[in-house]
């Protein structure tokens, strides 16, 4: 499933808000928004359209509102890539993080931590300067330049983070630890006087879907607490705003692994492995991108789609290229295929053993909803 890029992915959703704000209009056509005073977007990590469709009974109140979806998550569909495509407005070929890890320059960045890809790995926020890695306005910063208030609510950490400030900087950020202060928060900002373009970030249902697989019983627990927290905003909209949820990926859950970093037939000819589990950017040695691109297809098998980079380019999997992301895409590209990932014991051990994983191109990862909720 490639991206609709340009009509209906993640990063149509914030300039169709914009302009509903009364702000500069996006491409005409491609996602309205009705006008209103204020907006308020709460993006739940990890919701699928397919785990919200296929466990709507957990999720009552935001079963019942209006899906302008499903959009696609973009590729990777992965946190760091579909946060930057939102935070941007631009798919990830013109905005450039195209994998939680990716190749910049001579450094594969883990740049959902923004440090060096490795266990212990340094920050490299003082050497890969955001704001250089990303250099293009962002979505809140556009916003901010029309004259819209523009609040971003996130977990505390996240302060000054390479992700949010390649990504999602611009306007006021506010740091929040649990439910209870992100609904507060978003309830305080979308009433402020004049327009308001809220953004609310939840992270914990990705969490359990990673730990206990998409659909386990803690899974929809949580989903449960969220339906309730997304009435409990809709609920304080004052008649002037609007409500939407939305996501940056689904889940599968994954029974089949390849070792990317102790399979002595995956390491050969292969300088450094960026991506996920479910999508790998392979970067081989000099000389050796088709040697690789065999090896991976004989070992993996009909488990992924394992294609050259130019050819993922020109397929569209990461839609339109900017001139500084080229050598930022794998010489080799792998989308997981079925029930399959591309692990990495050493540099990833943590996640490499969890159950559930995200990142290729099938329905369950890629396609995500937009709810609408506009008061009575």
């Amino acid at each position: 499933m490639v991206p609709e890029y340009g009509r209906r992915s993640l990063a149509e959703v914030l300039p169709a808000a914009i302009a509903a704000l009364g702000g500069p209009a996006g491409s005409p056509g491609i996602l309205t928004l009705p006008r209103s005073r204020a907006v308020a977007l709460l993006l739940v990590d990890g919701l699928g359209s397919e785990l919200l469709r296929a466990h709507a009974a957990d999720a009552p109140f935001l079963s019942s509102l209006t899906d302008l979806g499903p959009l696609t998550a973009g590729f990777p569909s992965s946190t760091v890539v579909s946060l930057a495509s939102l935070g941007t407005g631009l798919p990830p070929g013109a905005h450039g993080l195209v994998g939680t890890s990716l190749r910049v320059g001579r450094d594969v960045l883990d740049a959902l931590h923004w440090r060096k890809h490795t266990p212990r790995g340094r920050d490299l926020r003082n050497t890969l300067i955001p704001e250089d890695v990303q250099p293009y306005p962002t979505a809140f910063e556009q916003a901010v330049t029309a004259c819209i208030g523009v609040t971003s609510i996130g977990l505390a950490a996240f302060r000054g983070s390479g992700l949010t400030r390649a990504a999602l900087r611009g306007g006021t950020f506010r740091g929040v630890y649990a439910m209870g202060d992100l609904a507060a928060e978003m309830i305080t900002a979308v009433q402020r006087p004049g327009p308001q373009l809220v953004y609310g970030y939840h992270a914990d249902l990705d969490m359990l879907g990673h730990g206990h697989g998409p659909g386990a019983l803690p899974w929809r627990l949580q989903l449960r607490q969220i339906d309730g927290l997304a009435a409990l905003v809709a609920e304080a909209l004052p008649p002037d705003a609007v409500l939407l949820v939305t996501a940056d990926h689904g889940m599968v859950a994954v029974d089949r692994t390849f070792d990317a970093d102790t399979h002595p037939d995956l390491r050969r000819n292969v300088a450094a492995v960026g991506g996920d589990g479910r999508a790998r950017h392979v970067y081989t040695k000099p000389g050796a991108a088709a040697d690789v691109l065999a090896t991976w297809r004989s070992v993996l098998g009909d488990a992924g789609w394992v294609v050259p980079g130019e050819q993922a380019i020109a397929e569209g999997w990461f839609g339109p290229l900017g001139p500084h992301v080229a050598n930022r895409i794998g010489d080799v590209v792998v989308a997981a295929r079925g029930s399959a990932a591309v692990t990495r014991t050493v540099a990833e051990p943590v996640i490499s053993k969890l159950p559930g994983q995200h990142g290729s191109l099938s329905a369950e990862e890629q396609l995500i909803p937009l709810l609408l909720h506009r008061p009575a």
